[in-house]
């Protein structure tokens, strides 16, 4: 246990890695409770202390943004995966579970 992360220093570590991708195309996949499970592409636009923004395409060419936070990330809750090769980005599960 003693080569155990703490919590706190894994969510920074997810903070930087996600500033270094702004800008970059993902794809997310967001567990939003009651087996509802939402998948969209798009693009990483911000990087705040606590959140990431991701602005995805809707229907008729319309963009959102949605916003989550890097506990999901942490958790699981919400993957991402790079939009051209399908890879699975900062893949943080194992970690907790361990």
């Amino acid at each position: 246990m003693d080569n155990e992360v703490p919590p706190v220093n894994r969510i920074d570590q997810i903070r930087s890695e996600m500033s270094a991708m702004q800008g970059k195309r993902l794809r997310v996949r967001a567990n939003m409770g009651r087996s509802r499970i939402v998948e969209r592409t798009g693009t990483l636009l911000n990087v705040h202390p606590s959140l990431f923004v991701i602005e995805v395409e809707e229907r008729r060419g319309r963009t959102a943004r949605q916003s989550y936070q890097y506990v999901d990330v942490l958790t699981g809750t919400v993957e991402l995966y790079d939009s051209e090769t399908g890879e699975r980005l900062l893949d943080y599960t194992t970690a907790v579970e361990g």
